[in-house]
């Protein structure tokens, strides 16, 4: 069976793009070229909820994902990345949403959850949502980012 594990991870660094990376590094997918699709699950998926994603191939691979990332530089302020799936025994949906309030990223995920499933004749039977939160302390930039890695990664060439 195929595994698309969701992942978690948010980081703090002088510069926007290095807050990612480090956010990427704490869910263990920063050694990849991340490329992203829209967001279906397919058929002969299944979608798991891990701490960090495990060892996926060698750096420099291709890694397909679907991401929500947020990035803030307020102190104070929530970075918010949402991401949703609805699965059955056909093909799936993932949807994701981003922000800086968690109710208001939540509610984003499920709204957009329920119009994929509106769209589509499928056969659903569990959704979940995972939420990734940061909170911006001092100098710098908070991202936090929540992501959808389908299974090993592939050579890039």
């Amino acid at each position: 069976m195929n595994t698309i594990r969701v992942v978690r991870g948010v980081g703090t660094a002088p510069t926007e793009m290095a807050s990612y990376d480090a956010a990427l590094a704490a869910a263990n997918v920063h050694n990849y070229n991340l490329v992203a699709v829209s967001s279906v699950v397919p058929a002969d998926a299944t979608v798991e909820a891990v701490d960090v994603a495990p060892d996926l191939g060698p750096a420099g691979n291709r890694l397909t994902v679907v991401q929500a990332r947020e990035t803030t530089s307020t102190p104070g302020e929530t970075a918010v990345a949402g991401l949703g799936w609805a699965t059955g025994s056909g093909p799936g949906l993932f949807y994701e949403a981003s922000g800086t309030d968690e109710a208001s990223v939540r509610a984003a995920v499920l709204d957009g959850l329920e119009a994929g499933r509106n769209l589509r004749e499928w056969s659903f039977d569990d959704e979940e949502v995972a939420l990734t939160t940061g909170t911006h302390e001092g100098d710098g930039y908070t991202t936090a980012v929540t992501v959808a890695a389908y299974g090993q990664s592939e050579s890039i060439f």
